[in-house]
């Protein structure tokens, strides 16, 4: 069975500070201070105590991560203990569940003489480079997820924040969703396409994902400052509920990033998919009314990441810890038997 890492750099990079909107690296509080001190004013972080608020934000966010494979297990124990699912049904999944144009979308890649710009052809473009628009899930699925999202909501079972920049939202390993429904829909289902439109991002191979739900809702979590994915491919796939406001826009892939450039907006579609490269820079408006629910999965490819961290672009640095990581694997050491 192949074992999943985290790079290194996931305790000391990427922490983001939402009320000045800067990703900061930390490795100490005096690097800290000489790196990003003249920043941090330039964005109102001005006073003593606005530091050592920043200071504390980030060192609580570090404890959440130096914990969060112990504190994973935790929550899972008791979730498989007490949580009574409301649709147990739907965490197995079945093609009754998929759309019928995405299941004939599938079919229609994995024929072997089809290539890639004929897929390309067929699919339906988005709202920028090599984005892309599809119908995954059928309404009704859509509708029985929604229920079982707010039920368990309602549930007192312990909740851990989907990502480190949304506050609210539910991890899908976390109740039950991977082995059954999410692991077989990324390699029968997402791969056969993603291998078509992604192949220079390991869209061909890829063998693990993060999957997890964001809820927008006046009064909590707004909207999405501008950011990248940790994954070589995202789908982002409109649940529900009725909303206005809160549409996608895009910019240009991470190291090809330009100040300037004019961003691309998109409209959620209910029901439907958005297919994009991870490294291409997004964000999200505030949400004017309503609630927004969206299943976001981020598809990951050792072969591609392997190489190069795409969080910190140096060559991963190997720590363990459980489920999928953030999708490094090692190579193992292979034992010439004969030799012996």
């Amino acid at each position: 069975m192949k074992r999943f890492f985290v790079c290194s750099c996931f305790y000391s990079h990427n922490f983001f500070l939402k009320k000045y909107n800067t990703h900061v690296v930390f490795e100490s509080e005096q690097q800290l201070l000489d790196q990003y001190l003249k920043t941090l004013r330039n964005k109102g972080c001005v006073t003593e105590h606005q530091f050592k608020e920043v200071l504390s934000e980030i060192k609580k966010e570090l404890h959440r991560r130096e914990t969060l494979g112990q504190a994973y297990l935790e929550r899972r124990k008791i979730i498989q203990e007490k949580y009574i699912p409301k649709h147990p049904q739907i965490f197995r999944l079945k093609e009754e569940f998929l759309s019928p144009d995405f299941i004939s979308l599938v079919k229609f890649c994995q024929d072997s003489k089809v290539t890639c710009s004929v897929v390309i052809e067929k699919i339906q473009n988005g709202p920028a480079e090599k984005c892309y628009t599809l119908p995954v899930f059928t309404e009704e699925y859509c509708k029985l997820m929604m229920e079982e999202l707010e039920h368990f909501e309602d549930s007192d079972c312990p909740k851990a924040r989907p990502n480190t920049m949304n506050n609210y939202g539910l991890l899908l390993n976390e109740i039950g969703f991977d082995e059954e429904f999410l692991i077989p829909l990324r390699e029968k289902y997402l791969q056969p396409i993603t291998a078509h439109l992604f192949p220079e991002c390991g869209g061909d191979e890829l063998d693990s994902h993060k999957a997890f739900v964001v809820k927008y809702k006046i009064g909590e979590d707004l909207d999405l400052n501008f950011h990248y994915d940790n994954a070589e491919v995202t789908i982002n796939i409109a649940l529900g509920k009725d909303f206005t406001g809160g549409d996608l826009y895009f910019g240009d892939m991470r190291k090809a990033h330009d100040a300037q450039t004019q961003y691309k907006e998109y409209q959620h579609i209910r029901y439907t998919g958005l297919l994009h490269r991870g490294q291409h820079m997004h964000g999200a408006k505030p949400i004017q009314s309503g609630e927004r629910y969206n299943l976001i999965i981020w598809m990951r490819s050792s072969k591609i990441r392997n190489k190069l961290c795409p969080m910190c672009d140096n060559e991963p640095e190997l720590v363990e810890t459980v489920g999928f990581g953030d999708g490094f694997t090692k190579q193992e050491e292979v034992i010439n038997v004969c030799a012996i």
